[in-house]
């Protein structure tokens, strides 16, 4: 493992889940949290680095897993919703519409009607593509989300009707799953006004702007009071990229994209073999 990082400098860690900490599975529901990379990140968060975990999970998926860890933020939905006080925050509480009040949490999405709009155009324009909108940790899809994931809330929606079912609003993101032959249309299609993430080659993202990993990168820095060079981000896949190129340090896992390895700046052991825990014990001296 390569490890050039100053345990002195260190004053964040900015770690993705799936695919870096967590094991790998057959299934999305198999994934794990190991209690060696749990305990590592204890160990990390007592020398007195703060940490934070930026996924594209949503919390229905991801807040159990979050609240096992010693966190002092959580980036849910690949940057749509930031949560400041994650320990002591509910299924509840992160779920609502409305988080004006909340000074602990930070939602950024956009107008659920633009969302129904945006499908509707697609479904018009690319018949048979599978789309939906995420909201509030409901799926409002035109098609089965089993396939995808087995535990995750979701409603059967026909875009092309007058009223779809979708509620007034504010849409964390729209979900796109194309076949190969309708990727470069579905490209040529993203209206200007969302930008792109495409998770593991398979699910396309299509999210306000400013909803990404770097940028809350950012903001989990301005919040804290670290600057971001003085952050390691963690991560394994194409979404993780500009947040580990804005990070002080950008750390791939082995078993990370081609792309991914390319541009990260150290290179520690796969997740299987809890190569995040590896690189922090290492960064302690343990």
């Amino acid at each position: 493992m390569t490890n050039n990082a100053n345990s002195a400098g260190i004053q964040l860690l900015v770690v993705d889940l799936d695919g870096t900490l967590l094991h790998g599975a057959d299934t999305f529901e198999g994934r794990y949290l190991s209690q060696r990379a749990a305990d590592a990140i204890q160990r990390a968060h007592d020398a007195g680095i703060k940490i934070a975990v930026s996924t594209a999970r949503p919390v229905s998926t991801g807040l159990a897993i979050v609240q096992r860890l010693a966190v002092d933020a959580c980036v849910y939905l690949n940057g749509a919703l930031i949560d400041f006080d994650p320990l002591a925050s509910t299924y509840a509480s992160l779920t609502r519409d409305d988080v004006s009040g909340d000074s602990n949490l930070i939602k950024i999405g956009f107008d659920s009607a633009r969302a129904v709009e945006v499908c509707r155009m697609l479904t018009d324009r690319l018949p048979g593509i599978k789309c939906g909108i995420v909201m509030n940790d409901v799926r409002y899809t035109n098609f089965d989300v089993s396939v995808y994931w087995k535990t995750q809330t979701w409603r059967l929606t026909d875009f092309a009707s007058a009223d779809p079912g979708v509620p007034a609003g504010v849409a964390d993101k729209l979900i796109v799953f194309p076949e190969p032959d309708q990727r470069d249309a579905l490209g040529a299609l993203i209206p200007d006004d969302f930008a792109v993430s495409i998770s593991e080659g398979v699910m396309w993202m299509l999210m306000n702007p400013l909803a990404n990993k770097a940028h809350s990168l950012g903001l989990v820095c301005d919040r804290l009071g670290i600057p971001v060079a003085r952050t390691a981000a963690f991560g394994d896949d194409l979404i993780d990229i500009a947040m580990m190129q804005k990070a002080g340090r950008g750390v791939a896992v082995a078993n990370a994209n081609p792309e991914v390895l390319r541009i990260a700046d150290e290179v520690c052991p796969s997740n299987d073999e809890d190569g995040v825990a590896q690189w922090i014990d290492a960064l302690l001296g343990v």
